[in-house]
C-alpha cells in the first residue's frame, strides 16, 4: 500500500483547516462601574452598612449592555459588563459611602463575614438607562434597614444624567452612570 497519497491528503487537509479555522479577534468592550467620590483614607469604624445587592429589571439583568428606544430593547454584542451589573452597582454604592463617610465597615453584602453590620442597604433600581433626550435616568428606591429590626423608612430617588453623545462606543454613558450612582450615594449620605 502506498502511504504517499494518504500523506500528501492530510497534508492538505492540515493546511487548509490551519487557514479556514483562523482565530476571530474578540472585539467586545468590557465596561466597569467605578466610584467617582475622591479616594480618602478610612479611619472610622461606624456606620457600619451592608450594601445589598439591588433588584433590576430583568431586560438590564444581562451581561451585554442593554438599551431601550421606543419601546425596543437593543442589545449590544460589542459592549458588556466586566462583572454582573447588580455587583457592580452594590460594589460602587459601598465605596462612595465609605469615601463619603470615612467609614471602613461599609462594603457589599457577600464582603461581610459575620454579621458586623448594623444596617442593610436595600436598592430597588426601577430604571437606569438613558432616556429620548439623552438623560441617563436613575430611578428607583432605596431604605437603610436596621438588622436589629423595626421598618425603616423609604426613599424614592430620580436622577438625570445628561449623556454626551459619543458615537464610537457606550463609554460615555457609562460614565454617566457612575455620575448617577455618585449623586444617589451623596444623596443616602446625606440621610443618615
Amino acid at each position: 500500500m502506498n502511504m504517499r497519497p494518504l500523506t500528501c491528503g492530510l497534508l492538505l487537509l492540515t493546511l487548509t483547516a490551519c487557514s479556514v479555522l483562523q482565530p476571530v479577534k474578540d472585539t467586545a468592550t468590557q465596561h466597569l462601574l467605578e466610584p467617582l467620590v475622591a479616594d480618602r483614607t478610612l479611619t472610622a469604624a461606624r456606620p457600619a452598612i451592608a450594601v445589598g445587592r439591588p433588584s433590576l429589571p430583568g431586560y438590564l439583568d444581562s451581561l451585554q449592555l442593554v438599551t431601550r428606544s421606543a419601546g425596543k430593547l437593543m442589545v449590544s454584542k460589542l459592549d458588556l459588563w466586566g462583572e454582573p451589573l447588580d455587583s457592580g452597582i452594590s460594589r460602587v454604592i459601598a465605596s462612595n459611602l465609605s469615601r463619603l463617610t470615612g467609614s471602613m465597615n461599609i462594603q457589599p453584602v457577600e464582603s461581610f463575614t459575620s454579621l458586623d453590620y448594623t444596617t442593610l442597604l436595600e436598592l430597588k433600581i426601577a430604571q437606569f438607562e438613558p432616556d429620548a433626550a439623552n438623560q441617563m435616568v436613575l430611578q428607583g428606591t432605596w431604605k437603610l434597614q436596621p438588622v436589629t429590626g423595626g421598618e425603616a423608612r423609604t426613599h424614592f430617588f430620580r436622577l438625570l444624567i445628561p449623556v454626551p453623545p459619543d458615537p464610537t462606543s457606550l463609554r460615555a454613558r457609562v460614565t454617566a452612570m457612575n455620575q448617577a450612582l455618585e449623586q444617589l450615594s451623596r444623596q443616602i449620605a446625606r440621610s443618615r
